[in-house]
């Protein structure tokens, strides 16, 4: 990516549990589409986590969720938007025997940042890796340690 060169991509998808999945697989395929093959696993996480909580926690009858993604020379941000405003995202400590309660902490652990916006109707929760244009790769974050590390 050169300039002030910017790629857009979005798709909307039923509430069902399988549409989880396919949020996370097309964010990894156009996050390697676009250059950045590093960033497509950590892209894909928090993807899939987002759509997660939208599916269990934003889920309103007869409406959908849309999955997100931007890239500049900077940042990747992906963004999932549901129809419940009210219920906002919370990060808290899941218990040890509890199977839920970890998405947003993973979140939390890949992201350079992330948050909520207010929409209209729902709300939109993002989360965004920074990345080197120049060497199509995460700049931080790496949820795989280098070689000779860990």
């Amino acid at each position: 990516m050169t300039g002030s060169c910017s790629l857009t991509d979005s798709m909307t998808y039923t509430p069902e549990r399988r549409n989880v999945r396919r949020a996370r697989r097309r964010v990894a395929a156009l996050v390697i589409e676009w250059g950045h093959p590093g960033a497509a696993g950590d892209a894909a996480l928090i993807a899939g986590e987002l759509a997660a909580n939208a599916l269990l926690h934003g889920r309103v009858a007869g409406r959908m969720f849309r999955v997100e993604v931007f890239l500049d020379a900077k940042v990747l941000r992906v963004a999932v938007t549901d129809a419940r405003g009210e219920r906002l995202p919370e990060q808290r400590e899941a218990g040890v025997e509890e199977q839920c309660g970890r998405g947003l902490a993973i979140v939390d652990a890949l992201a350079a940042r992330w948050g909520v916006e207010p929409l209209v109707v729902g709300k939109r929760v993002w989360a965004e890796l920074d990345v080197d244009a120049a060497a199509n790769d995460v700049a931080v974050h790496s949820a795989v340690p280098a070689a000779g590390e860990g």
